[in-house]
């Protein structure tokens, strides 16, 4: 679903990303870990086709984000670690923009804004203009705009960050829903302990470069993945 192949993003002379090569199947929770500045952010970004970068290739089922960033992007969801979404808009019409674009008709979308935004508890906040929303209620509704369309691959940075426990939970049925029926979803975490208990496998990232990947078993052996991570970061 995701190929990631020697990806370089250099920022003047540093490399925030150097020579990273991942692969998610689908089927595949895969987390991203990594303290602050080891370079999650800038390959996500590079992934959805935010960011240009320098080396490497990126494809997303089989198509280049590069040279196919339409197709792709028809295919995929990004939730950003802070969702910067319009605030002029009322959460109803930022959901039926969303919807527009991704050429959803109006029986489907009415269905799965009204299953979501209830599942969330946010349906009456909708009529309110998103400027009103707390950081929790804007990450809800950017998780729901997210899903609205049925990507294929689901791209989420710090998606936890701000979900009080509730909407922690139902996320990460979402997540192992949308795996479970042929998607794929790459996220990254600070979380260690959601990320030991809900990903297929993970990857861990220290100064742009791609120190272990593997399943969660392969990665940890018979310590615990913070124990893991914390022993790698020292190194």
């Amino acid at each position: 679903m995701l190929k990631i192949q020697h990806l370089t993003k250099m920022y003047g002379n540093k490399k925030a990303v150097d020579d990273l090569s991942l692969h998610i199947c689908p089927g595949e929770i895969y987390g991203f870990i990594g303290h602050n500045g080891a370079g999650k952010t800038t390959t996500l970004k590079s992934v959805v086709g935010i960011l240009q970068f320098e080396f490497g290739e990126i494809l997303i089922d089989g198509k280049s984000i590069v040279k196919n960033p339409l197709e792709c992007k028809r295919e995929i969801a990004y939730i950003p670690d802070n969702p910067d979404l319009y605030d002029y808009m009322t959460g109803i019409k930022y959901l039926n923009f969303v919807s527009d674009i991704y050429g959803i008709n109006e029986k489907d979308r009415n269905e799965l804004i009204h299953k979501y935004s209830d599942i969330f508890e946010i349906t009456g906040d909708l009529a309110q203009p998103i400027a009103a929303y707390s950081h929790g209620m804007k990450q809800k509704l950017a998780i729901i705009s997210a899903w609205i369309h049925s990507p294929k691959l689901i791209i989420m940075d710090e998606p936890f960050v701000g979900l009080d426990p509730k909407a922690s939970h139902l996320l990460k049925g979402m997540m192992r829903e949308v795996c479970d029926n042929g998607g794929a979803i790459f996220f990254s975490t600070h979380v260690l302990e959601v990320a030991e208990k809900l990903c297929d496998k993970i990857a861990i990232i220290k100064g742009g470069k791609l120190i272990r990947s593997g399943t969660v078993e392969e990665v940890k052996g018979d310590d615990s993945l913070e124990e893991v991570f914390l022993e790698l970061e020292v190194e």
